[in-house]
C-alpha cells in the first residue's frame, strides 16, 4: 500500500506519485503474450516522458515510439537503444526528420505522400538511406471517445491503402528509401477486440498485396491503444489481444511492434492534491483543492472519469460535489457531482489512473508551476522531478525586461 498522506507531507501537493512495480507487471504481462512470435515492446513516450518512467522500461528491454524529436531525445538519455526507436506523428519538421535519420533510429513512420518526399529529399541531401513505415488508415471504427480515435478516414492520421501502397511502391525504387515496417494505429482507450482484429487484417492483407510485387517488410507495428479500467469498463486481456492480431498473420513471418502508453502507466499513477475548503452556493457544493486543470487536464479536456479516494478523519453522510481548482476557468474541474464526505482544510484527494496523459499535458497557466513527480518502487519513493519554482517558470523572459 502506497502511503498517500506520508509522501504529501513530505513532498507538499499537488503530487504525482507512480508505481512502478506495477508498470514491471503490466510491461511482463503484454511482452508475455506475444511471447510466441517475434515481438518488440516500444513504450509510448507520450503517455508519460519522465525520463525515469522512460529508462524504467528501458531497463526491461523496451523500445520507444516518439512523437517528436524531443521524445527521441529523451528516449536515448533513457537508455533505449536507437534500433529500438520509432519516430511517428502527422507534423514532422524537416530538422525533426534530418536528426531522427541522423541518429539511426529503427524506421520513421510516414504519415503522408508529401512527408515522403521530405524524408526522401532530406535522405539525400545526407548522403544516406532512411528505414521507413508507412501508417495506414484501415478507416475502421475503434468504438473510442472521438478526440483519441485515429483509424478512420475523418482522422488526420496515416493515409489510405490505395496510397500506402503507391508509396510502398516508391519507396521500394528509391535509392534513400527503405521500406521496412507497416504501421497502424486505430485510437485509443480500446476496449473492443473486433475492431483491432478488423484493422489487423486489413494490414496485413496489404502486406501479402506488397510480397506479390516484391516487397518485403520486416515489422508488422500494430500500434497502442489497449484500454484500462478508469470506472466500469470491460478490458481487453493482452492474451487476447495477441491471439487477435497474431490469428491475422497467417505465412507472415514479421516482427510484431507494439506500442503501449496507457496500458503501462495510467492506473500506475496517482494525483494528490490537498483540500483548501468547502465552498456552498445555493444547493451547490464545492470542495476547492489546489490541484488544478493545468495538472490532470483529462476531465476538463474530455469529461474524463477518475476515481478519487478521500483521505479525511472527517465522518458523515456522502453528499455530492464539484471538485474544482484555483484556476480562473469555468473548466478547472476535476469531477462534478462526485460523492464524498465532508471534507476540512489539509485533507487530502487522490485522483486514481493519473499516470497517462497526466503531468505530459499539464502547463504553466495562470502562472502556475507543475507538480514534484514521485516514484514508489520496492516500498521506497524517491523523487524524479522537482517541483517547478517561480524562478523555473520566469527563466526564458526575465533577461529581455526592458530597464
Amino acid at each position: 500500500m502506497i502511503d498517500f498522506k506520508k509522501l504529501a507531507q513530505e513532498y507538499g501537493t499537488p503530487l504525482y506519485v507512480y508505481d512502478f512495480d506495477y508498470m514491471t507487471q503490466q510491461y511482463e504481462e503484454l511482452k508475455e503474450a506475444f511471447r510466441g512470435r517475434k515481438s518488440i515492446i516500444a513504450y509510448a513516450v507520450k503517455a508519460n516522458s519522465n525520463l525515469s518512467v522512460v529508462r524504467h522500461f528501458a531497463k526491461m528491454g523496451s523500445g520507444a515510439d516518439c512523437v517528436s524529436i524531443g521524445e527521441v531525445r529523451r528516449a536515448f538519455l533513457a537508455g533505449i537503444p536507437a534500433y529500438k526507436i520509432i519516430f511517428s506523428g502527422v507534423g514532422k519538421s524537416d530538422d525533426e526528420i534530418r536528426e531522427a535519420i541522423e541518429r539511426d533510429i529503427l524506421y520513421i513512420n510516414v504519415e503522408s505522400e508529401a512527408e515522403l518526399d521530405r524524408v526522401e529529399l532530406i535522405a539525400k541531401e545526407l548522403g544516406k538511406v532512411s528505414r521507413i513505415s508507412v501508417r495506414v488508415n484501415p478507416n475502421i471504427d475503434p468504438k473510442t471517445h472521438p478526440y483519441i480515435s485515429t483509424g478512420l478516414h475523418d482522422n488526420k492520421f496515416g493515409v489510405d491503402l490505395d496510397s500506402a501502397k503507391r508509396m510502398y511502391i516508391r519507396a521500394n525504387n528509391s535509392k534513400h528509401l527503405d521500406p521496412v515496417g507497416i504501421h497502424f494505429h486505430i485510437g485509443s482507450q480500446l476496449t473492443e477486440l473486433d475492431p483491432i482484429r478488423e484493422a489487423s487484417e486489413i494490414v496485413a492483407d496489404l502486406v501479402r498485396s506488397l510480397q506479390a510485387v516484391d516487397i518485403e517488410l520486416k515489422f508488422f507495428d500494430i500500434g497502442g491503444g489497449l484500454g484500462i479500467k478508469y470506472d466500469n469498463e470491460i478490458t481487453i486481456k493482452p492474451y487476447d489481444y495477441a491471439q487477435a492480431i497474431l490469428g491475422t498473420l497467417t505465412a507472415l513471418d514479421m516482427t510484431i511492434l507494439c506500442e503501449p502508453g496507457r496500458f503501462l502507466t495510467a492506473n500506475a499513477g496517482y494525483f494528490i492534491t490537498k483540500v483548501l475548503y468547502e465552498k456552498q452556493n445555493g444547493v451547490k457544493r464545492f470542495v476547492v483543492v489546489d490541484g488544478a486543470m493545468n495538472d490532470l487536464l483529462r476531465p476538463s479536456l474530455y469529461n474524463a472519469y477518475h476515481e478519487i479516494e478521500a483521505i479525511t478523519e472527517s465522518e458523515g453522510a456522502l453528499r455530492e460535489a464539484d471538485i474544482v481548482g484555483p484556476v480562473c476557468e469555468s473548466g478547472d474541474f476535476f469531477a462534478k457531482d462526485y460523492k464524498l464526505p465532508p471534507l476540512k482544510h489539509n485533507d487530502l484527494l487522490v485522483i486514481k489512473s493519473a499516470g497517462a496523459y497526466g503531468f505530459g499535458m499539464g502547463s504553466n497557466y495562470n502562472t502556475r508551476g507543475r507538480s514534484a513527480e514521485v516514484a514508489v518502487e520496492g516500498g521506497e519513493a524517491r523523487l524524479i522531478r522537482k517541483r517547478e519554482s517561480f524562478d523555473d517558470l520566469i527563466a526564458l523572459e526575465k533577461e529581455f525586461l526592458e530597464n
